[in-house]
């Protein structure tokens, strides 16, 4: 065992006792479960996060993006799929309407998506429909390919690309992705707000092309961004399902039709799922028969990875199962760099739901700068991604993940642990220790007592909370667990969100999506501006990434460049780690690809070695 994981333990043991005698009677959020973290598109789930992590690695260096198993392939066969959750899945199969991570992994393999990315997630033209953009008319074209069937043989029509705005924005939509985003199009508040019977910026040319018109563009819809759908939803089913109905019909939870690789056969509600063939998939059949997915709980999947009852997983494995199936010899672990970060926030301000707007408080506890630097250079990360995640994790040092290999700088540096340098900060900046008490005081001389919100879960997470606490006892600052320990999924967000005055700092992770524009996330306007951090300098930048001009690349990839090192400087949020989601693929499985960059691997092309997942020797 390192001295670094004993010096580890034994601070946790250590702090643990004093924790414990704090939280010996709740009985709540430490079992462990699998929850969702919010999205920057107002999506708390879609990251598909363990909230007693952070989970998934952040090194994937060491792993391949794709496999292919000797041997010779079956003829059909069924890609046995498991689902690790402690929970029922929704089973909301729809893409305007599904709320958690879990649902999007099921419908990865029957998906409706249009739009082809290439590396780097920007559309392309390989996908069933094209894109295209004018900056000057703030206009855009989406074209779909000829002969696309859905998987009941109806054709698909540029109707059923418009249909998925029409619900998005009914004043009866029951979903969570009316946004300002979508606000861009043009007659789309007066549509949602009952004004006009159809959103004008909406316009059919012809069979097979939609244009749409917006108030601005900018390079972001070619990530998906400014309001574009990159979905298609079939008019010929739902266009009879009242919209406020559509949630709760079977159209989505029994019998959704599809334009991806499979087709749905059996549902079994928050159990299983069923895939078969689509004859009709626009790439061609699928050489699989079909697919069976079914949910496992997280204590029991690497077992069940181990005997060989399943294949693969649906998403990606947490990180911390990595110690117990790394030495499976029945798998190949697949990895990729996630679109995501997990960061340590800091209260500056509030949000005014009136306006719509953050507000910096000058007065606020954290409003120093060098505090806030302090708390970053305390944090051991490198020492936590050590002992919890085999190094297969990785210390932040931007809030854009390296990902987007065009937009990550990766000449910064980030709050890398340095404890004399957070000493030095702090003793600059005048908080001392005037007592005597082993805590320092504030500028003023006042005590300081700073309140943390972190996320309950298993054991982890109290461990990791315990640990972060004593970093910073290490440099002299008191910080406490807001409410006095750490606090369920649901209530976490709504206290942050509220900006409860009981949380000065707080833990949380965030998933991009495939669009990395920040605007959504640390604008003024951004309810997800959770540190309420707004300056007219960040509002510049902000503006220069999304703007015109940054329809030139290189233009787009400074201003990005420049965003990144002013939030580096000013440390509203610090990022403390990024992460890589890892994957199990069995033996048995004869080819499969993870690589965003290989636009040409489809699931239609997945292939077995035997009708039977193979078993583990270890």
């Amino acid at each position: 065992m390192s001295k670094k994981l004993w010096a580890l333990l034994a601070v946790l043991i250590a702090f643990m006792l004093v924790l414990g005698a704090c939280n010996n009677d709740d009985k709540e959020g430490t079992t462990g479960t699998e929850v969702k973290e919010p999205e920057k598109t107002e999506e708390k789930e879609e990251e598909k996060e363990e909230v007693a992590e952070p989970t998934e690695p952040g090194d994937s260096s060491e792993f391949p993006l794709s496999v292919n198993n000797e041997g010779d392939a079956i003829t059909g066969g069924t890609l046995k799929v498991a689902l690790g959750t402690d929970t029922p899945f929704q089973g909301i199969f729809s893409l305007v309407l599904y709320e958690d991570g879990y649902d999007a992994d099921i419908m990865e393999y029957a998906d409706n998506s249009i739009f082809a990315t290439d590396g780097d997630l920007l559309i392309t033209d390989k996908g069933i429909a094209s894109l295209e953009a004018d900056p000057k008319t703030n206009k855009a074209i989406i074209k779909i390919r000829e002969g696309v069937k859905w998987s009941d043989g109806e054709p698909l029509k540029i109707e059923d690309v418009i249909y998925p705005y029409l619900i998005i924005g009914h004043p009866d939509y029951q979903g969570i992705r009316y946004d300002g985003d979508f606000q861009n199009i043009i007659g789309a508040v007066e549509y949602h707000d009952g004004k006009a019977d159809t959103i004008s910026g909406l316009k059919k040319l012809d069979e097979s092309t939609l244009e749409i018109s917006f108030n601005k563009l900018s390079p972001a819809i070619f990530s998906g961004g400014d309001g574009v759908w990159g979905s298609a939803e079939p008019s010929h089913i739902l266009k009879d399902i009242p919209v406020g109905q559509l949630l709760e019909s079977d159209a989505v939870r029994k019998n959704p039709v599809t334009l991806g690789a499979f087709k749905y056969d059996k549902i079994v509600p928050g159990e299983s799922v069923q895939f078969v063939r689509n004859e009709n998939y626009w790439k061609g059949a699928p050489k699989l028969d079909g697919v069976l997915l079914k949910a496992v709980p997280s204590a029991s999947i690497s077992k069940a990875i181990q005997t060989g009852e399943y294949h693969m997983t649906a998403g990606s494995l947490p990180a911390t199962k990595y110690p117990e199936i790394k030495d499976f010899d029945n798998i190949t672990i697949l990895a990729q760099p996630e679109l995501s970060y997990s960061y340590l926030g800091f209260k500056l301000g509030k949000y005014d739901t009136a306006t719509g707007l953050s507000t910096m408080d000058p007065a606020a506890k954290m409003s120093d700068v060098k505090l806030r630097q302090a708390m970053g250079y305390a944090l051991d990360v490198e020492q936590v991604n050590e002992v919890y995640y085999d190094n297969l994790r990785s210390r932040a040092t931007s809030l854009i993940p390296p990902a987007f290999s065009t937009f990550f700088d990766d000449s910064l540096k980030g709050y890398t642990y340095n404890k004399d340098q957070a000493i030095a900060l702090l003793d600059e900046a005048g908080y001392k220790d005037t007592d005597g008490d082993g805590f320092r005081e504030n500028p003023k001389g006042e005590k300081l007592e700073i309140k943390f919100a972190g996320m309950a879960g298993d054991a982890i997470a109290e461990e990791m909370a315990a640990f972060w606490i004593q970093n910073w006892a290490d440099v002299g600052l008191k910080v406490v667990l807001s409410t006095g320990r750490l606090i369920e999924f649901n209530s976490f967000y709504d206290k942050v969100e509220a900006d409860d005055p009981e949380i000065d700092i707080y833990m949380a992770a965030w998933g991009t999506g495939t669009n990395p524009s920040p605007a959504g996330l640390y604008g003024k306007e951004a309810a997800f501006n959770f540190s309420r951090f707004t300056t007219p300098e960040l509002d510049e930048l902000l503006k220069a990434i999304d703007s015109p001009e940054a329809f030139d690349s290189n233009y787009r990839a400074n201003a990005f460049r420049e965003w990144q090192l002013y939030m580096e400087e000013n440390a509203p949020v610090i990022p403390t780690q990024f992460r890589t989601a890892i994957y199990t693929i069995n033996k048995g499985v004869k080819n499969y690809d993870v690589d965003r960059a290989n636009e040409e691997f489809d699931l239609s092309q997945v292939e077995l070695l035997a009708e039977e997942p193979v078993k583990s020797t270890k």
